[in-house]
């Protein structure tokens, strides 16, 4: 069983600056890619930054610049720091990460969510 669990959403006035965090636990083996998606309401889930097992990132275009995704392995954690927050960064965060278990192959997993809210 793998758990993503995610923290450090909120609200925040423009221009400011949000850590999220997604930490994984469970009978974990690997973990490959780790990526953070987001939904606006109303909206389809896009994809925001991903990062590899390794150093390699990449980012939507909207973010570039502002977001930054990181991971540390011997937590089984990926981090989003963002900042110059906009309104239109407006939405339910999510994580994502392609894990092996001791029992099972490797495959994607979804932390719930946290909700980041840029208003004035």
């Amino acid at each position: 069983q793998v758990q993503l669990v995610e923290s450090g959403g909120g609200l925040v006035q423009p221009g400011g600056s949000l850590r999220l965090s997604c930490a994984a636990s469970g009978n974990i083996f690997n973990i490959y890619g780790m990526a953070w998606y987001r939904q606006a309401s109303g909206k389809q889930r896009e994809l925001v930054a991903s990062i590899s097992r390794g150093t390699s990132t990449d980012y939507a275009d909207s973010v570039k610049g502002r977001f930054t995704i990181s991971r540390d392995n011997a937590k089984n954690t990926v981090y989003l720091q963002m900042n110059s927050l906009k309104p239109e960064d407006t939405a339910v965060y999510y994580c994502k990460a392609d894990i092996a278990t001791y029992v099972t192959y490797r495959r994607d997993y979804w932390g719930q969510g946290t909700q980041v809210t840029v208003s004035s």
